[in-house]
């Protein structure tokens, strides 16, 4: 039953021909931005040797293992927003054109059509991780000097995190979707929710640090934090904690719950 209601949402999807362009541009942008950073470094380091100075950035072991896993996650994790508008067209459209109607007027309950919701995402995910895994691999075959399986398998959880992260993040962006119904303002207000949230977090409440994972937006975003401090000598979390996880998995079911919950009551 699950399959077929992936199945179903997957075939409206791609009858969009708006679905293909933003994926196209996702995975493609994905996959060279996200590859393409040391050719950057070597460019800068190039201007500035032009200028007398001297930077040897082949000593940082940017897209070395372990470290290439981290580091191509988190930059990674900045292009989610273009997966998100898509999901917004998607949803948005299924009010738009009347199909969720459609759909219960043919026999789906509203139930149903928030799980074909649900999956659809969660393949989206998925398909983001193993394309970032491949980059990754590949990525750090080419740069690093040296190759060994305990280096290879190292901070290799990161995958599951970001996996959780990218899921976490549709979850909520389903969620905001449904509740506004219009796809103009949803981006809008997408583009402008992690800020307002940090506004309340730290200015408005002055929440302490060891407390912020238990926000919605916050507890996705720390599942994978900022690792390049580690070249300027300075601690980096090498690992997703466990609490951050917990709270992370719990955001996702309550995005998901509450968009069956605002579903259920709507006029559809």
């Amino acid at each position: 039953m699950l399959l077929h209601l992936l199945k179903v949402d997957l075939k409206k999807l791609t009858n969009y021909r708006t679905f293909w362009i933003v994926c196209g541009i996702y995975f493609i942008s994905l996959a060279l931005l996200t590859a393409s950073g040391w050719e950057v470094l070597k460019f800068v380091g190039d201007k500035v040797a032009d200028l007398g100075a001297k930077v040897n950035f082949s000593r940082v072991p940017l897209y070395h293992f372990p470290d290439v896993w981290q580091n191509l996650i988190y930059v990674a994790g900045f292009f989610k927003f273009v997966l998100g508008v898509m999901v917004i067209i998607s949803v948005t459209n299924e009010f738009a054109y009347r199909t969720v109607r459609q759909n219960v007027i043919d026999g789906f309950s509203r139930l149903e059509f928030i799980l074909s919701k649900v999956m659809t995402n969660a393949v989206l995910a998925g398909l983001s991780t193993v394309l970032l895994f491949v980059i990754a691999f590949i990525t750090g075959l080419i740069y690093s000097p040296e190759l060994s399986f305990s280096e290879m398998i190292n901070d290799i959880e990161f995958f599951p995190a970001y996996f959780l992260q990218l899921f976490g993040y549709l979850s909520f962006v389903l969620l905001i979707s449904i509740i506004i119904n219009r796809a103009g303002l949803t981006i809008i207000v997408l583009m402008v929710v992690r800020g307002l949230e940090l506004f309340i977090m730290y200015k408005a409440l002055h929440i302490p640090e060891s407390m912020a994972f238990l926000f919605p937006l916050e507890s996705i975003e720390a599942l994978i934090t900022l690792p390049f401090q580690r070249y300027w000598f300075q601690e980096v979390l090498d690992h997703p904690l466990i609490t951050t996880v917990l709270s992370a998995i719990t955001w996702t079911f309550l995005f998901n719950y509450f968009a069956y919950l605002k579903l259920k009551k709507s006029d559809i």
